[in-house]
């Protein structure tokens, strides 16, 4: 399959942290905002090349994300780490098997894969399979793999406990997009392998420190050392008011935003 630069884009699902935007019970102005630039679902990406389809992780907001960016097809999942705020919704994936005959497959890491096996048993036994549920094809990362002309490479990141990776997207003519929303460290093999990245997506939590996530000034500092040349910050607290963080960021830094889409030829999606 031919992957063309104008077929290459990523989508965001959600760019919240674990419990979302707004927070349940908070009176804050962000939480109570209307700008729906201040509403983040769970952080979740769908990556379209070509004709390949690719959702980043199955949080438990994926049900409405699918249905308010019309997402009826999916060619794989890929998953960053085992935390439920991206795993949840592993049982709203039985919609994209039925209308596919083969297998979904499900690229994880080993100790994320034994997660999930533990957690939805029912979908991996392969001696019970029931029509109309989730088909796994389980695929163990064990290095870079790809779908057509898109190259996906995993990305060592440390967050908390659990083994967690991110994702470097890249296709040949297109720009090189670095997926990093859960990270409190980046080790020096993985920083040098997205050095000089033409887009960094990366978790940005809150505006002070956090034992497991990067703080702004840690997400900023990453996106100096490594020469991104465009940064969206994600993985965002309510500590965020849209509007008034956009004028206060650096040249070629921005929030992301839930259903924003990044193409080659620009942003498409809510102003």
């Amino acid at each position: 399959m031919i992957c063309r630069v104008a077929d290459f884009s990523l989508t965001f699902l959600g760019t919240g942290t674990s419990v979302g935007v707004p927070v349940i019970g908070c009176d804050c102005a962000v939480c109570t905002s209307d700008d729906p630039l201040n509403k983040r679902f769970r952080s979740s990406v769908v990556v379209r090349a070509g004709e390949m389809t690719l959702l980043v992780d199955s949080g438990p907001d994926l049900r409405m994300q699918a249905l308010r960016e019309n997402l009826r097809e999916i060619d794989a999942v890929i998953y960053t780490h085992a935390h439920l705020d991206h795993v949840a919704g592993f049982d709203e994936l039985r919609a994209f098997c039925w209308r596919r005959d083969e297998r979904l497959p499900l690229h994880a890491t080993a100790g994320c894969m034994g997660v999930l096996k533990g957690m939805f048993g029912w979908a991996f036994d392969t001696d019970r399979v029931q029509e109309g549920y989730v088909r796994p094809d389980a695929r163990i990362i064990d290095g870079p793999f790809g779908y057509g002309d898109l190259k996906i490479t995993p990305l060592p990141v440390e967050h908390a406990t659990v083994e967690t990776v991110g994702y470097l997207f890249e296709v040949p003519g297109a720009k090189s997009t670095a997926y990093l929303p859960d990270v409190k460290r980046i080790p020096d093999g993985t920083m040098n392998l997205i050095r000089g990245v033409d887009v960094l997506i990366i978790d940005a939590l809150r505006t002070i420190p956090h034992a497991t996530h990067f703080s702004l000034e840690e997400a900023l500092a990453a996106a100096v050392e490594m020469g991104a040349k465009e940064t969206w910050l994600t993985h965002l607290t309510h500590e965020y008011e849209a509007k008034t963080w956009a004028g206060r960021l650096p040249t070629g830094v921005k929030l992301a935003w839930d259903g924003l889409r990044i193409s080659l030829q620009g942003v498409v999606g809510l102003a």
